[in-house]
């Protein structure tokens, strides 16, 4: 079996039809298996992603990076998760799911596992800084590529599996994958690091990445199809049974759907309001644990558990922003995905400019939380995957991630330059680091407004 053989839909889908009698209850029963598989999956893989967010000050500390490199590290997964992603999401389109996903996965962990023993040896004095920073740049940079690897798939399966009029209150809660993962990433991770010392943050991240695996293993289904069940337009009532398309003909169909995307400009000024987005959502992940700890005091366990309140609330915005929108405004996302954006860049200015009392930095978590749940959902997705044909899902999600990542990474460099080259008395002033963050977010949620009057793109 070749590569490709290995990755192809169709592989999954040799499954004895379901009894009449039985495809309700089938159909339902690996839906939620489904969806569950893909938010806890996916919250998994965030761990492996952020696990770099907690170590920064300790690497400082220690002597072994300074910031403007760890921007370079950082910036590496994320511009090959931009690229990546771009691929992975047109792949993903005609993919079995299953293998896709756990394969990106299984790479994540490795890579953390390999930079936790090259810590250990960097602290044993195995190997100098200089070649410490060039091998955690080039791992990172293939965590970022794996990492691409887990979004597309995962929201491929909501399409596959949910009918589009409670899509988007299911992509809601999956969204909360990504404030599990990140409440993981900062309380988790964080808890080990100040235990144990930074290199044994990626020794966490890799054992949460191989439950992740497991759970994807067993319960995420590639297709209702691949189970035996129809279609889901036939079991939604979306459209009736019709002649089944050769594997040909759907590839044919689904790359005349994805051209059609790519020339959609709906999609890109999505994709850039995203990218403003994410370099206030990465800033903030990457940055706020050590702008904690140089600019208000605290301490690094302090530190990581207010920047985890943030994920923990975000999971409040993503799981009522997919319900309010399909009940309350009937599947528009624009009003509300507005006054999350105005939401965001009020905490963050709180939480920049608003002192060290920790009640005032826990509220403004709570609100950059809440905020940045509903914009995830919204921006960084749903109001793209909207637009577009069912078809041509992992296309739109390729180029709303190529910008989301490409973006996060360049905000890791500007933010580790702005940092290294305004210093007073040997501690970094975030004074410019703190504007550029907040001008990012004023911008996020002005864009959509060009959208507000586009309709979903058709194609013949």
């Amino acid at each position: 079996m070749s590569v490709i053989d290995f990755f192809k839909m169709e592989a999954g889908a040799k499954a004895a039809p379901v009894p009449a009698e039985k495809v309700e209850k089938t159909y339902k029963r690996l839906r939620m298996q489904t969806f569950l598989a893909a938010t806890f999956g996916y919250a998994l893989y965030y761990v492996c992603r952020l696990s770099m967010g907690v170590m920064k000050q300790p690497l400082i500390d220690a002597g072994l990076l300074n910031a403007t490199q760890l921007g370079i590290i950082g910036a590496c997964l994320y511009w090959a998760y931009a690229i990546c992603k771009l691929f992975s999401g047109f792949l993903a389109d005609s993919s079995n799911i299953k293998r896709f996903m756990a394969l990106g996965l299984v790479v994540s962990v490795l890579m953390n596992f390999v930079m936790g023993i090259l810590g250990v040896s960097a602290l044993n004095g195995g190997i100098a800084n200089s070649a410490l920073f060039i091998v955690f740049a080039i791992c990172w940079a293939v965590n970022g590529g794996a990492q691409s690897m887990g979004a597309p798939p995962a929201i491929i399966s909501l399409s596959r599996w949910f009918p589009l009029r409670i899509r988007g209150t299911f992509y809601g809660f999956f969204s909360s994958s990504h404030n599990i993962g990140e409440g993981l990433s900062f309380v988790f991770v964080g808890m080990l690091v100040a235990a144990l010392g930074w290199k044994w943050g990626f020794f966490g991240a890799a054992l949460a990445g191989i439950v992740g695996v497991v759970i994807i293993l067993l319960f995420l289904h590639n297709s209702p199809e691949s189970k035996g069940l129809p279609p889901i337009e036939v079991l939604s009532g979306e459209a009736e049974e019709k002649t089944q398309l050769t594997p040909e003909q759907k590839r044919a169909q689904t790359k005349k759907m994805q051209a059609a995307v790519i020339r959609n400009p709906g999609v890109w000024i999505l994709a850039a309001a995203s990218a403003f987005m994410y370099m206030s959502r990465y800033a903030i992940n990457e940055w706020g644990t050590i702008f904690l700890q140089e600019a208000k005091g605290y301490d690094l366990a302090g530190a990581a558990a207010i920047i985890g309140i943030n994920p923990i609330f975000g999971i409040i915005g993503t799981v009522v922003s997919g319900w309010l929108s399909d009940v309350l405004f009937r599947g528009d996302r624009k009003y509300p995905a507005f006054v999350a954006g105005l939401l965001e860049s009020i905490a963050l200015a709180l939480f920049l400019f608003g002192g060290p009392a920790k009640w005032v930095n826990i509220l403004a978590m709570i609100l950059f939380g809440i905020a940045i749940g509903v914009l995830i959902s919204f921006v960084g997705g749903l109001m793209a995957i909207d637009l577009v044909p069912r078809a041509a899902t992992g296309a739109a999600l390729g180029i709303m991630g190529l910008a989301s990542y490409a973006a996060a990474g360049l905000q890791n460099v500007i933010t580790g330059i702005l940092l290294d080259n305004n210093m007073v008395d040997g501690v970094h002033d975030f004074t410019y680091a703190g504007w550029f963050w907040l001008g990012t977010a004023v911008i996020s949620f002005l864009l959509p407004i060009l959208n507000w009057k586009r309709k979903q793109q058709t194609i013949e």
